[in-house]
């Protein structure tokens, strides 16, 4: 996707990123074709309304109270129907917005949650949720409201001008010599108005992502006592938003009272012709007062489609940014015929001359050449300073991002040849910075295999070392643990995640620093749960701590990129090299043994 920045977008000119909503109207075609039966219908009635009065104002003048009374009748069961088609109109359009809106926000939502890390480098999360909530507001808007009621000012504008025509042609030609007067401010003050709304949308989105990343980092940002400089910039956002807010909602009515200005002196000065018509004998004041009133109504109607034209373009604004998300292109793709792994796969890993730049650093290679072999089910640890490719293995290796040269294979298939699902499946991974999600301890384990059983999801628990202190939790494992987990320590969210990892009971698995949190107590029970599953997995562990380091098959050290050593601790020690000089530093406060 491009620069989320809005003056790197394209602009929209009319209303025509509307049409990109079709293919979610289209299957509700039957509440369509209602909802528009329903708008003729009220339009009809709506429209019949100057005939009755005309016919009241003729009554009155043959002082005939017998057609009075009739026509008064008429005037009752019309309102009685328009009441109704208002009603159904009202229930088919709402229903129908609300309808294509949540389909939306689920073409949207399963589009974004599936996007590969590249994606979220160059929009925030917090833009990706303006456009999710604020965006989608702006289109159910249109299409439960505006949509519907332009259609009905349209035909209340060609209905209400048929019936002044008929009424009087000379009249009429002087009513339709204001039009191009209209038609002005419209087009002026309109492409104004289009800028304006989608700058304004994207000043709301700014916000929204600044307010989400800060929200999520509340205790950091509270820690280092950043709150004064995070509220002036939020503060600082939210104005500018309301500049903008301000600059469009000016420029909204000077259109709207320009249009009002000109339709209601073109109708005075038409009126005052036409007076002169009636005392001529020309026409009468029935059909005098008929035609003010299918003028007032062709008027409003025009109002009404001017004000509603600015919705429409924020619409379209808002329209365009979700299709952006809806056509964005992930990077990373699975191939149109994905090879089949076979099962169970035993999970022999290697790397062929891999390199890799991350994207935001396209000039900095992370991996550098790396011939990295892994035979199933052995216990692999990765050791090295920070930044020096560790991690990035375990991200290449998830396909969170495709490697810039060479091929990586899972059972002797290329990543790049498998479905991201099926070989993803075949992976536990246990992130450096656990992921708890807003639910229960219970359903957070379960995240792991959702068909798992309360069974096995504390057998999981009791391997992970976390039986004992879920226990104790006021509803024990139903036990609500609050937004990422800020109900619970450290070590209480590691081991979580680690229990989620063993109940999903794949072919290899993923260590990142997974018991960096855990008190010494904690880490020797997890690390004899690791021990035990290492035995039938694939395992790679990422840790600076020697207890885990030590009993690895085999220790890959890192620098820069590349592989400089590998071997047991011992051999490693003897060598002398870079791990001698960090398990000297690190692992026993310069102590060897």
């Amino acid at each position: 996707m491009a620069n989320d920045n809005p003056e790197n977008r394209a602009k929209s000119k009319n209303v025509g990123p509307l049409r990109q909503l079709m293919p979610f109207l289209k299957p509700y075609a039957r509440l369509m074709w209602g909802a528009l039966w329903a708008l003729v219908l009220t339009a009809g009635l709506s429209l019949s309304f100057p005939l009755v009065v005309r016919g009241v104002i003729d009554g009155f003048s043959k002082d005939n109270l017998a057609d009075i009374d009739q026509v008064f009748i008429y005037a009752i069961l019309i309102a009685g129907a328009l009441a109704i088609g208002t009603a159904l109109r009202f229930y088919l359009v709402t229903r129908l917005g609300e309808r294509v809106i949540a389909d939306i926000r689920q073409v949207v939502y399963n589009k974004v949650i599936g996007m590969s890390p590249v994606f979220y480098e160059k929009i925030m999360t917090g833009e990706v949720l303006s456009r999710l909530t604020t965006d989608t507001t702006l289109i159910l808007s249109v299409i439960s409201s505006s949509i519907s009621v332009a259609l009905r000012n349209v035909l209340m504008f060609i209905g209400g001008l048929g019936f002044m025509l008929f009424t009087s042609a000379y009249l009429t030609g002087l009513v339709l010599l204001t039009v191009p007067l209209i038609i002005v401010p419209i087009v002026v003050f309109g492409r104004r108005l289009r800028n304006l709304s989608r700058e304004s949308q994207d000043r709301i989105a700014d916000s929204s992502g600044m307010a989400s990343e800060t929200l999520l980092a509340a205790q950091t940002v509270q820690a280092y006592t950043h709150e004064t400089q995070s509220r002036d910039k939020y503060d600082g956002l939210i104005e500018a938003s309301f500049e903008t807010a301000k600059k469009r909602i000016l420029t909204r009515s000077i259109m709207t009272a320009s249009i009002i200005f000109l339709v209601f002196t073109g109708i005075v000065t038409v009126l005052w012709m036409g007076a002169g018509v009636v005392q001529r004998g020309e026409m009468g004041a029935g059909q005098l007062v008929q035609f003010v009133i299918y003028s007032v109504m062709v008027a409003g109607a025009v109002g009404a489609l001017s004000e509603i034209w600015g919705e429409l373009q924020r619409a379209a604004g808002a329209t365009e940014r979700l299709v952006e998300l809806i056509n964005a292109e992930d990077p990373i793709q699975d191939p149109v015929s994905p090879d089949a792994l076979p099962s169970p796969i035993h999970g022999e890993i290697v790397f062929k001359d891999v390199t890799f730049h991350y994207p935001a650093r396209p000039k900095i290679a992370a991996l550098s050449g790396l011939n990295l072999s892994i035979k199933a089910g052995e216990t692999v640890a990765l050791v090295g300073p920070s930044g020096a490719g560790k991690s990035t293995i375990f991200q290449l290796l998830m396909r969170f991002y495709e490697p810039s040269d060479g091929v990586i294979t899972l059972e002797g298939h290329a990543l790049a040849d498998l479905s991201r699902e099926d070989m993803r499946r075949q992976m536990a991974l246990v992130p450096q910075e656990p992921v708890i999600f807003a639910t229960s301890a219970m359903e957070n384990i379960r995240f792991g295999r959702p068909n798992a059983t309360d069974d096995e999801v504390i057998e999981a628990a009791r391997a992970a070392a976390a039986h004992e202190f879920l226990s104790k939790l006021p509803e024990g494992y139903d036990s609500y643990v609050g937004e990422r987990g800020v109900m619970l320590s450290g070590g209480q969210k590691q081991r979580i995640a680690l229990a989620r990892a063993i109940l999903r009971d794949a072919p290899v698995l993923l260590l990142d620093e997974a018991t960096s949190a855990l008190d010494a107590e904690s880490e020797r029970a997890v690390q004899q749960a690791v021990e035990a599953m290492a035995v039938e997995r694939t395992t790679l562990i990422i840790a600076h701590r020697l207890a885990t380091v030590k009993k690895a098959d085999r220790i890959v050290v890192f620098d820069e990129g590349k592989v400089v050593a590998e071997g047991t601790h011992d051999e490693l020690v003897a060598d002398n090299g870079l791990y001698a000089r960090l398990a000297k530093l690190q692992f026993t406060a310069g102590q060897l043994g």
